[in-house]
């Protein structure tokens, strides 16, 4: 049967932006603003300290991984920080090439891989709020290592550089978030995938991207009743459960649209729709523009 986390992840499409290696060393605090883009970061060596806007501190050990698929303003600094009344020192490259947090002097304390990546999907907006807000993920040498070979091949000149990018930050993404799959506290898929009986309905979505589905379906398929199911996926999910087969086949449609190689006919069958017009008054409504205008016209840069 067909993953959803691995169809969100895939439609995704992560690309890689940038990543680096950065040391610290005494007190030292950096404040970023990143504009929504996703960031990870994992320790190398030591410790350090994550706080998001509107969460408590968050410490990171050793072997440590953080992805925020959508970040803002974030926070990171030494175990024991600058005073708040002391102003952020800015990351010093030293002749040897390391970037410095802190002190320049002396052997590094916290040694970090950190980077962010970019979601080229039309719909990123709406499959990154199918995520947790913060992933933070412990005693993982899975990701250590997928994350470092994210940062050699991201600084090589190699054939095929940008394909190896892209599956290897798919299998970053995936591992990242089935890691926490049971412990993931915001609403969204991975709550809905936790739950044994709402994921059996999800799955079901995802496999029959065709059927009529309805909410008592649906419900079945959990072995729940109307009511309970409604109630119980609305609130691990976050959204209702006819709204997120909408919001799922509008993605799918998208993707589809912009590959320009089915016409809207073809596009609307395989989305769930049992005409062309059906499907193309409700991608109006969803997205703003037709489905042959979407389909023509040019993604964001």
């Amino acid at each position: 049967m067909i993953d959803p986390l691995a169809e969100v992840v895939t439609l995704l499409q992560p690309r890689a932006r940038f990543s680096k290696v950065v040391t610290g060393a005494g007190a030292w605090r950096v404040r970023r603003s990143l504009e929504g883009q996703p960031f990870y970061c994992v320790v190398l060596e030591g410790t350090c300290c994550l706080t998001v806007a509107g969460q408590a501190p968050l410490p990171l050990l050793q072997g440590d991984f953080v992805l925020i698929p959508e970040s803002h303003d974030f926070v990171m600094s030494s175990m024991q920080p600058l005073p708040e009344d002391a102003p952020d020192l800015l990351p010093v490259a030293l002749p040897d090439g390391e970037v410095r947090l802190g002190s320049t002097s002396g052997p590094a304390e916290t040694v970090l891989l950190v980077g962010h990546c970019a979601f080229d999907s039309p719909d990123a907006a709406l499959l990154v709020s199918l995520l947790p807000r913060l992933i933070h993920v412990r005693g993982e040498q899975r990701l250590a290592t997928i994350v470092r070979l994210v940062g050699e091949e991201s600084r090589a000149k190699r054939p095929g550089r940008d394909v190896v990018l892209a599956h290897l930050l798919e299998v970053l993404l995936i591992e990242a978030l089935r890691s926490t799959a049971g412990t993931a506290a915001s609403p969204g898929l991975l709550r809905g995938l936790a739950d044994e009986r709402l994921a059996q309905a999800l799955r079901r979505m995802h496999a029959e991207l065709t059927a009529p589905w309805t909410v008592a379906q649906l419900a079945k398929e959990a072995a729940l009743s109307r009511s309970a199911f409604f109630d119980r996926f609305s609130r691990a999910v976050g959204v209702a459960p006819m709204e997120y087969l909408l919001r799922w086949r509008m993605a799918k449609a998208k993707s589809l649209l912009r590959q320009r190689t089915d016409s809207v006919a073809e596009v609307a069958e395989r989305v769930g729709y049992g005409s062309a017009s059906a499907f193309s008054a409700a991608f109006t409504r969803h997205v703003g523009l037709s489905p042959s205008r979407y389909a023509l016209t040019p993604p964001p840069a």
